[in-house]
């Protein structure tokens, strides 16, 4: 299948924005408003502690202002990988906090099930399948990774289920499958949007005010608390919780902390009855392979494949900008691989190709900090796995934001950031070496050269 054709009546939408169900905008905030806690940004971060914060106390006023609509950015275009893990895999967990790891699972898989638990309780309709994710070896080197992942699974009380070549092909079937590990509980696939849309309206429900189109422009104390600057006004607020994830910071001094890197992914048409039948996938689970430049792929609720990932791209002085959003090169790249990995589906037609800007540490995991003397909280760094992780950072804010020691707060993971990226051209030179070695490595049987052996002692290596 040429990918090009493929890809000729592709929508530069993110699919799962282009949904006639999606809600109306709420009115901006006009003048000066008051409340309890103030958190800033309407994408998962903001919503779940927006939503978590009247859990706790139904009394207390909350306001949540968002520049542009609930979203339209990272939670509204991503896969819809809802994930355990708030590590970012346990290889990346193993190499920065072992002696916590088995918490930090038992902590995330508690997550996850109260991300579930949430969805039924509010009736959210997001099309949610707990189906799990298969981790898929298309290199033989990539068979002994997940043997390895495997037995640390296990000393950690988790059970993850290896496939050989043949039984990984019989869940789902692809000419370049050797083998796969299958988490078939850690995972649960979701409607990114329907998700945001259903917490906003739960946020609603529970009394919290939501201004759309009200971007933060400026922080600052007033008095004994905060008072966040608007285009048209001010919100004057005891305590302040950030969810801007990838856009700068109104804490200044931790933007050195996260850089924004695009991701793309293209969606398929509905598949027919046969052409689902040719490659099985009856169990639905997420599907990623083990290359260092990975892709991620899972059916929609109407069985089109969404195919993303692979390509990730830093643009110079880390800027996020709309016009970053479509890559032409990367779409023909996803594409060309997409039928590589499923040559049974050609002729199939994308319908929609998109991109957006997701935020990154040096951990790739999130970290968490305090302002002005524990006033405002903030949490970012996700690296992609913020479907689930970002109710767990949204419980860790709201507890720094009380001044509580508890199981979450107590974690290195939270008491310690990450190294900060250093300035440009550093930052440009050190992120494209490391992409050029990481493509160096899948194509040499995993090995890693100097500069990652380098990056891996120093702690900064990538480990997905």
């Amino acid at each position: 299948m040429d990918p090009v054709r493929s890809l000729q009546d592709a929508k530069p939408t993110p699919f799962w924005l282009d949904d006639p169900g999606r809600p109306q905008a709420l009115p901006a905030l006009v003048g000066d408003a008051t409340c309890d806690l103030l958190v800033v940004g309407g994408g998962y971060s903001g919503l779940w502690t927006a939503l978590i914060a009247k859990e706790r106390d139904p009394a207390l006023d909350v306001v949540l202002i968002e520049g542009q609509e609930i979203a339209w950015a990272a939670s509204g275009r991503n896969g819809g990988f809802c994930a355990a893990s708030l590590t970012h895999g346990l290889g990346n967990g193993q190499q920065r906090w072992p002696g916590e790891l088995a918490e930090l699972e038992r902590l995330g898989a508690a997550n996850l099930q109260a991300v579930e638990d949430a969805i039924k309780r509010y009736a959210i309709d997001c099309d949610w399948e707990r189906t799990g994710e298969i981790d898929v070896a298309t290199e033989p080197y990539q068979l002994d990774d997940l043997h390895e992942i495997a037995t640390l699974a296990a000393e950690l009380g988790s059970e993850l289920t290896f496939l050989d070549r043949d039984a990984m092909r019989a869940q789902v079937d692809s000419p370049t499958y050797l083998g796969g590990l299958w988490d078939k509980d850690g995972v649960g696939m979701v409607n990114p949007a329907k998700l945001a849309w259903g917490l906003k309206q739960a946020c609603l429900d529970a009394g919290v005010r939501i201004f759309e189109h009200t971007r933060a422009t400026d922080l600052a104390e007033s008095g004994r608390g905060m008072a966040v600057r608007t285009p048209y006004g001010r919100v004057f607020a005891g305590r302040i919780a950030l969810g801007t994830n990838v856009f700068p910071s109104l804490v200044k001094r931790t933007r050195a902390y996260t850089v924004p890197v695009y991701d793309h992914a293209l969606m398929t048409e509905p598949l027919s009855a046969e052409q689902l039948a040719s490659i099985g996938w009856q169990g639905r689970q997420g599907l990623g392979d083990s290359a260092n430049q990975f892709h991620y792929y899972r059916l929609s609720a109407d069985n089109r494949i969404l195919w993303g990932g692979y390509d990730a791209v830093y643009h110079y002085g880390g800027r996020v900008r709309a016009e970053y959003d479509h890559r032409p090169q990367t779409y023909r790249t996803l594409a060309t691989h997409f039928f590589q990995t499923f040559p049974q589906l050609a002729g199939l037609r994308f319908t929609h190709a998109w991109g957006g800007a997701i935020d990154t540490c040096t951990r790739f995991s999130a970290f968490f900090d305090t302002a002005y003397r524990g006033r405002v909280a903030l949490a970012a760094g996700f690296t992609g796995l913020g479907v689930g992780a970002t109710r767990f950072g949204a419980e860790v804010m709201l507890d720094l934001l009380a001044g509580e020691r508890t199981e979450r707060t107590a974690l290195e993971m939270v008491r310690r950031k990450p190294l900060p990226f250093p300035p440009e051209p550093v930052r440009w030179i050190g992120i494209e070496l490391t992409k050029r070695s990481l493509d160096l490595a899948d194509r040499n049987a995993g090995r890693r050269n100097l500069w990652l052996r380098t990056l891996d002692r120093l702690g900064l290596g990538f480990d997905s």
